[in-house]
């Protein structure tokens, strides 16, 4: 049938028994959109994707350009994705027993949570820390903690993500000099740093230094793992914390990759070769309820950034042209009410993040509206994964989706409106003018009170919270980190300063200084700082001393 016969058909359709049903029976509501206003059609055809050769064009094949199927030919079928659960609170000690019993329940790769004082560069005992050590992740002020964090976990067997941004060059000196405590060399180690600042200024807020100070920064990991950590993915350029302040699909694809794209400018501009540090970049997403959009969100995103990559950055590298990406589910959607619905949400969340190709994925507790997850519903969390793993089936295709008439329509929506919001940042001067201008800001804030306003509406229904609604009682045997974290994160701290070397770690300090004064490279200085015992707040302060601070305008 041609096309213009099946549209025809398509016609007649509509107007007879389409019509008929309605005058009947009328639909919910009078137009059905995703939480990015996409409109979800009652039913899409062939009319809805591009013609037979342009749909094979864009598609291509699994592990070939341009990735809409997937960064590798064979996908699950091959190795599933890395089950890697977010985890770590109060001290290092409680972290490592954490982390000892998710790899002892199959968990196949670690994600280390910090605290807020770590994630802004303070010690545990600076001012400005009190009564926040230990309390949303693991309190790390100097290599001592991270040797206990990862006391008996072989780092040479392991792969470790670290949701860290603008200390992360303290962070992973600190992990290397454990790993050669250990006797593993540099160039064994597997894992990744957040180092994503850009996204700090538009959604997160734990910044510490200016955003061109910070892009120095990146640029300066980037040329120091290619040479000694050739293994390591240097940043993980994030639409999580995007999407978590409120974005929709398509502004969380879109500020994600213009971000991308300022770090890979940087890194040029800095005299580095698209195809030597290109393969190491990878990307966080959020996964959100809607299951055939966040689908088709990976799969543009995955499609964008090759083109990007190729046509833009005139990348050879086929693996430069690869967005390789995390996923977790998406925290904002959990509910304290009727808590228990969190599995159903997270189980969505999880299917779409495989359906759509991830290649690791965090799955978030039910109870994680409340509190820190408990380890039982971390397991329940984790036992989430591995049945989508081993029983679903979902992972023995690859791409099963693909000609999907709606989920080929949408990956083309959003490609096609994330390209224009792309278009408007360069047109405003690129992402740091726009951050600066408070556009991207202004485009998130305005999509999170649209989707509030439906949820106060009854527009956007959220099951136990705007309908169906019960009386219940409150969750018990909550996880709460005990107040005395605190003193005794200040005190092991304090020991460490008397049992070093101070002399050491002053000439450490002042290299580190000296080096980010001249414009040197400052990890190398960093690294030697960590391995005196100086502490993240003394190298962050430092650093301070030489950048400044960050201060949002109003």
């Amino acid at each position: 049938m041609s096309r213009d016969d099946f549209k025809a058909k398509f016609e007649k359709w509509e107007q007879g028994p389409i019509a008929k049903t309605l005058s009947k029976s009328p639909e919910r509501k009078p137009v059905f959109l995703t939480t990015s206003g996409n409109e979800m059609k009652r039913a899409f055809t062939p009319l809805d994707i591009a013609e037979e050769g342009r749909l094979t064009e864009e598609l291509g094949l699994p592990g070939e350009y341009p990735f809409t199927r997937g960064v590798q030919p064979n996908m699950y079928r091959g190795r599933f994705w890395t089950m890697r659960q977010y985890a770590g609170f109060g001290t290092a000690e409680q972290t490592n027993e954490r982390y000892k019993y998710l790899l002892s329940q199959g968990q196949t790769g670690l994600s280390v949570a910090f605290d807020l004082p770590t994630q802004i560069g303070y010690d545990s005992d600076h001012g400005l820390a009190e009564g926040e050590v230990g309390k949303v992740g693991v309190a790390v002020d100097s290599l001592r903690d991270v040797e206990i964090l990862f006391d008996g976990i072989p780092l040479d067997q392991v792969s470790t993500s670290m949701t860290i941004n603008s200390p992360a060059a303290v962070l992973l000196a600190m992990y290397i000099a454990v790993a050669e405590k250990q006797g593993v060399a540099k160039e064994k180690l597997n894992g990744t740093i957040q180092n994503d600042l850009l996204k700090e200024y538009i959604a997160r807020g734990t910044y510490i230094f200016p955003p061109q100070p910070s892009l120095k920064v990146i640029t300066d990991i980037m040329a120091y793992c290619k040479e000694n950590v050739p293994q390591w993915n240097t940043i993980s350029i994030s639409g999580y914390h995007i999407r978590e302040a409120g974005s929709s699909a398509v502004q969380e694809v879109a500020f994600t990759l213009a971000n991308g794209m300022t770090y890979v400018q940087a890194a040029l501009d800095a005299g580095l070769d698209i195809d030597e540090f290109a393969g190491r970049l990878s990307f966080f997403f959020n996964c959100h309820n809607n299951l055939l959009e966040e689908v088709a969100k990976f799969r543009a995103a995955r499609r964008m950034w090759a083109k990007i990559m190729k046509e833009r950055f005139k990348a050879k590298s086929a693996r430069s042209m690869m967005l390789r990406f995390h996923t977790q589910t998406a925290g904002c959607s959990l509910t304290a009410q009727q808590p228990d619905n969190n599995i159903v949400r997270v189980t969505i969340q999880a299917l779409a993040a495989v359906l759509g190709g991830t290649q690791s994925l965090h799955t978030n507790s039910r109870d994680e509206a409340l509190c820190l997850p408990t380890e039982e519903a971390v397991r329940i969390a984790l036992r989430t994964q591995q049945v989508i793993a081993y029983e679903s089936g979902v992972a023995d295709t690859v791409d099963p989706f693909a000609g999907s008439y709606a989920v080929e329509a949408l990956t083309d929506e959003i490609e096609k409106k994330a390209f224009e919001y792309i278009a408007k940042i360069e047109a405003l001067g690129g992402v740091v003018r726009a951050i600066e201008a408070g556009y991207i800001q202004k485009e998130i804030a305005d999509s999170a009170y649209q989707y509030q306003r439906g949820i106060e509406t009854g527009d956007n229904i959220v099951v136990g919270v705007n309908k169906f609604t019960i009386k219940e009682e409150g969750l018990k045997n909550l996880l709460r980190v005990d107040k005395a974290v605190e003193e005794f994160q200040r005190q092991k701290t304090a020991k460490v300063r008397a049992e070093r070397n101070a002399a050491a770690t002053a000439a450490a300090l002042d290299k580190l200084r000296k080096t980010a004064v001249d414009g040197g490279n400052v990890v190398t200085p960093i690294f030697d700082a960590v391995k005196t015992y100086a502490t993240l707040g003394e190298i962050c302060d430092t650093l301070r001393g030489v950048y400044g601070e960050y201060t949002e305008a109003g």
